[in-house]
């Protein structure tokens, strides 16, 4: 019979946070993770300051900033006059050590994570290994059943086990975690296209026909996300990828030199945007944190921040008790871990609500926000009376509205 004392299912950011961190605290972790490596076409990409913050209070920092990366500073948005890029966010402007966001592939976070994880002796990273089912033992959650990539099947047993496995989570499919969905206007399309010497710098906004984009410097390339009216996809390949590259130029003008980079639809990867929380994060034996407890929107980019900060507040809160043997987690402890990240959680929702709304929703109708640019929005004339207001969206993209601290016992 296999054992554990915490199973966490899933090997993205938050789930090998929560190992590494709980690993360093003595507690007895074992990760399942059903690819059989991170090599996958990620889209978050980001690595916000709280994660590096995280990153330095571990001693990765010098690890961390070995990997090849791009550093974003700014959020640029076409609101000047005659349209033109505005920023409306300095992360740069920041008195923190740590005021950017850097852009890493989050396969080289996550073999950084597993590498430094696997120096403990109580951690365990089973790649290969999908959780298929939860072990029921009177009312408990007591583990999982797996099964592995060459079809062997087994049992994992564990005092308490984590859902880090994302909006498909096995928890889910619990009807008493009571799932809670949003409704979204919008779909996105992810793509890349070439960036030149002479392009804007870090994170720029586009408003076209319909849709609207945003756009992350990479260094080589744009990493591009298109928001198109939910439903819309089939409709709007059939009008012709030429036409959106069209639209997409006449959105962007610096871009107009590269109306035909993408040469087919497959280079376009389509997002099915979803928005919603379980009511409940957890039962005895359970606890879900990161996208398996609250699906985020794209809008504001910060769903992997909020996920590594779950990871966190959980260690702290678990890791005396799990350290312990285990057997001193109760509903008492998950409790907690929901009560302190819940209010972050729909906060964040409600305001990517509010920006379906009030901002997504009228553009993807064709109701323009912006003007026809003969005049400065009143934002623009706001942020040009009190530059320092452009630390406030700034702060928000880099720390979320809540910081999290880990475990003493991870800190190196």
């Amino acid at each position: 019979m296999e054992r554990t004392t915490c199973c966490v299912v899933g090997g993205g950011p938050a789930g090998m946070v929560l190992g590494l961190l709980l690993a360093r605290a003595g507690v007895e972790v074992t990760v399942l993770e059903k690819h059989g490596d991170f090599l996958r076409d990620f889209r978050g990409d980001t690595v916000h300051p709280s994660t590096l913050s995280l990153l330095d209070e571990l001693g990765l920092a010098e690890r961390f900033a070995a990997l090849p990366q791009r550093h974003v500073h700014t959020i640029q948005l076409p609101i000047g006059p005659g349209r033109s890029l505005f920023t409306v966010g300095d992360i740069g402007a920041l008195p923190v050590k740590y005021n950017y966001v850097a852009m890493v592939p989050q396969w080289d976070l996550l073999n950084l994570l597993a590498d430094e994880a696997a120096r403990e002796p109580s951690f365990r990273l089973r790649m290969n290994t999908e959780a298929t089912s939860f072990l029921m033992e009177r009312g408990r959650v007591a583990g999982v059943r797996y099964r592995t990539a060459d079809g062997s099947t087994g049992e994992l047993r564990a005092n308490l086990t984590v859902a880090c496995d994302g909006r498909g989570s096995l928890a889910r499919h619990l009807p008493e975690l009571g799932l809670r969905e949003f409704p979204c206007p919008m779909d996105a399309w992810w793509f890349r296209v070439p960036r030149h010497e002479g392009d804007p710098r870090g994170l720029v906004g586009n408003v076209g026909d319909r849709f609207l984009t945003a756009m992350i410097d990479r260094g080589e390339y744009w990493q591009c996300a298109a928001l198109i009216p939910k439903g819309t996809d089939a409709a709007r390949r059939a009008a012709g990828l030429d036409r959106f590259m069209a639209e997409f130029a006449a959105a962007a003008p610096w871009l107009a030199d590269r109306a035909h980079a993408l040469r087919s639809w497959d280079e376009v990867k389509l997002l099915d945007v979803r928005l919603d929380r379980l009511r409940r994060w957890h039962r005895p034996g359970l606890l879900c944190i990161g996208d398996a407890a609250h699906a985020m929107s794209p809008v504001f980019g910060i769903g992997i921040n909020l996920a590594v900060q779950d990871a966190v507040a959980a260690a702290r809160i678990l890791s005396g008790p799990l350290a312990a043997g285990g057997g001193g987690v109760g509903l008492r402890e998950v409790r907690e871990v929901q009560r302190r990240r819940w209010p972050t959680a729909a906060a964040t929702q409600t305001l990517q609500r509010i920006a379906h709304a009030r901002v997504i929703e009228p553009v993807l109708a064709g109701r323009t926000l912006l003007g026809d640019g003969s005049r400065p929005p009143g934002v623009v004339r706001v942020l040009n009376a009190a530059p320092w207001l452009k630390r406030a969206p700034a702060y928000f993209l880099a720390y979320g509205a809540q910081r999290e601290r880990p475990p003493a016992a991870a800190l190196r």
